[in-house]
């Protein structure tokens, strides 16, 4: 009999859904207090995770859930990269996609 393979699986700082960890974007407090998109899910320092939803990202950068999940005050540079990895990455792709 074939064992289940361990899916690991996050929460959604905005909307607290449960989802597989691969499903997720993270974002990463670094040891020197710069906040970044960790595309390899791997970066160290303190991390949290946002599903793909708008409504999420807006969530969670602008009413304060990211900083409050990391923290850390989040700089108005780290907010506006963040909003642009999500408008080059995951809007495309969602355009793509339709």
């Amino acid at each position: 009999m074939a064992r289940k393979q361990h899916v690991p699986e996050r929460s959604c700082v905005a909307c607290a859904k449960k989802v597989p960890k691969q499903e997720l974007v993270r974002v990463v407090r670094t040891p020197e207090g710069e906040v970044a998109v960790d595309l390899t899910g791997k970066a160290s320092g303190r991390g949290a995770y946002l599903c793909q939803s708008a409504d999420c990202w807006d969530r969670a950068v602008d009413r304060g859930g990211l900083a409050r999940s990391l923290k850390a005050e989040i700089s108005s540079q780290d907010r506006d990269g963040i909003r642009a990895f999500y408008q080059e990455s995951i809007v495309r792709e969602s355009i793509a996609k339709d």
